[in-house]
């Protein structure tokens, strides 16, 4: 069976502007999941650009299919 890829998109406010820490984390900005790093960076690249006046407002795009299948296993 092939191994589907999925993306998940997320962020919001940082204690820091030099450290990815979320404020609070229970207040996250979930944007979605997607199935190709084309989509999600699609995803993040606007709401990234919706927010570009807050220095502390920062998004992600995590690679979900390398937490459900972890390198080496079948």
């Amino acid at each position: 069976m092939a191994k589907q890829e999925l993306y998940l998109v997320f962020g919001g406010t940082l204690v820091d502007t030099r450290e990815n820490v979320l404020a609070d984390p229970t207040k996250a900005d979930l944007i979605g999941i997607y199935p190709s790093y084309e989509d999600a960076l699609a995803a993040w690249r606007a709401k990234s650009q919706a927010n570009v006046d807050d220095a502390y407002v920062r998004y992600f795009v995590a690679p979900l299919h390398e937490l459900m299948f972890p390198e080496g296993e079948d």
